[in-house]
């Protein structure tokens, strides 16, 4: 969600290389982003009601689910909040924005299609990477989401900055999860999207109006991150070879 779809559209299309078009939706204004033949976000303004309420620009992701209500009910019942109620997007999905007992705010949904979601090679460019929780608690979080959705532990690593959690929705590890810094103003998700090379990317976030808030840095495994900040503010961050 931004305050500049048109100005937001441009620099993931010239920064990330994703193909944007309209959703074609009679409601609202809502822009489709892909790779390729893959649809792998979405690009919307901050409603007005939100927008009032201090909304600033934001990613935010969706976990699926396989009943919104009952899953809306269980983060209350867990500890978090529902900040919209379930709703209908007519034929396409069912969803309600939710948050963890700490406020990181996420999307609980169900689609309508049968169609199955194509697989894709970890690494991907243009793809989602990695999922990132600064959390106001990094123990209590996990409890959160291990015991809504299943998800487990796998390595955790010491840093200087405190214990990174890595986590796991299948197989492999997906994500990590660490307590916040004292200084961060809330706790939040951070999605890392691949790239071919994280140089070149990094000249492409600059030239295009953005700013690189930490990084390159590399991380285990040999990848290469850097954490950023689009030209409204947005957070997202990048992995990729050097």
């Amino acid at each position: 969600m931004t305050t500049d779809t048109k100005a937001a559209e441009k620099f993931y299309r010239d920064v990330i290389g994703w193909d944007a078009k309209d959703a074609g939706s009679p409601d609202h204004t809502y822009t489709l982003l892909s790779k390729g033949a893959d649809t792998v976000g979405g690009l919307m303004p901050i409603p007005k009601k939100a927008c009032d309420s201090g909304a600033s620009p934001c990613w935010t992701g969706y976990i699926a689910v396989d009943d919104v209500d009952a899953y809306a009910d269980k983060v209350k019942v867990a500890g978090g909040s529902v900040r919209r109620a379930p709703v209908d997007v007519p034929g396409i999905l069912r969803f309600a924005v939710v948050a963890d007992p700490y406020g990181a705010s996420f999307i609980i949904f169900k689609g309508y299609s049968n169609e199955e979601r194509p697989t894709v090679q970890p690494g991907t460019p243009g793809h989602i990477g990695w999922h990132e929780l600064m959390a106001g608690d990094r123990e209590g979080a996990f409890a959160f989401y291990a015991k809504l959705f299943g998800w487990t532990k796998a390595e955790a690593m010491e840093s200087p900055a405190g214990v990174y959690q890595l986590f796991a929705t299948g197989d492999a590890p997906v994500g990590g999860m660490m307590t916040k810094m004292p200084q961060m103003p809330a706790s939040f998700w951070l999605y890392y999207f691949n790239v071919a090379g994280l140089d070149a990317a990094i000249g492409r976030v600059k030239k295009s109006g953005g700013r690189i808030m930490n990084g390159p840095m590399q991380v285990p495994g040999g990848s290469w991150i850097a954490q950023c900040a689009d030209p409204q503010g947005a957070m997202f961050a990048m992995v990729g070879p050097k």
